[in-house]
């Protein structure tokens, strides 16, 4: 089945690929329903800098809505490792995500994986919650070693103790070609899980 892609930017390279995209322009929270998807919702208002942030707390909500989905129709929702969506205290107690190695009542699961293994040119940690299919059954994870050349932010930079060069806000954000092909086949491999309803936007 064809998969949708939920929150992503205007000029994301889904857009290239065969699947479903719902930007800011087409408004992702009126996605019909019915398939697969990969999920990207905003991420800076779970972020450990929030109270550095102006985004309206609305924003926040999206992030549920996105869980909800994925547990309805079978996905994967990706957001940064530290985000504290993946807190216990995030969601209602019964409804928050999984701690890496445990499922929760959806037969949801975590993954933690380096975009710089699929090219970022950043070492960027990114979680992934998905439900509908097995650990076993994803796709080839492409792990590789080292470092990467390039670093996100001063604080990055200060952090590693490196020279390495700074990427820019838009290269950050971007989503690497061979990880949005990978997250696309993830959602593919996945089913409905259980019938749940969508939570709204309230």
């Amino acid at each position: 089945m064809r998969p949708a892609v939920l929150f992503a930017r205007a000029d994301s390279i889904y857009k290239t690929m065969d699947c479903d995209v719902w930007d800011a322009e087409r408004d992702a929270v009126k996605w019909p329903g019915g398939a697969p998807v990969v999920a990207h919702p905003p991420c800076r208002i779970w972020s450990n800098f929030a109270h550095m942030s102006n985004a309206p707390f609305s924003e926040k909500q999206l992030a549920t809505f996105a869980i909800g989905v994925v547990r309805k129709f079978g996905g994967v929702l990706e957001h940064p490792a530290g985000s504290r969506l993946f807190s216990a205290s995030a969601m209602p107690p019964g409804e928050g995500l999984p701690r890496c190695g445990d499922r929760d009542a959806w037969g949801g699961f975590q993954v933690v994986i380096e975009q710089w293994w699929f090219g970022h040119r950043a070492q960027k940690m990114t979680r992934l919650y998905i439900c509908g299919c097995q650990p076993k059954d994803l796709p080839e994870i492409p792990i590789k070693l080292g470092e990467a050349p390039c670093v996100i932010g001063d604080v990055g930079r200060a952090t590693l103790g490196t020279k390495r060069p700074e990427i820019s806000k838009p290269e950050r954000e971007a989503t690497p070609p061979l990880f949005a092909e990978w997250l696309l086949e993830v959602a593919r491999r996945c089913t409905r899980p259980v019938a749940q309803s969508v939570p709204p936007l309230t």
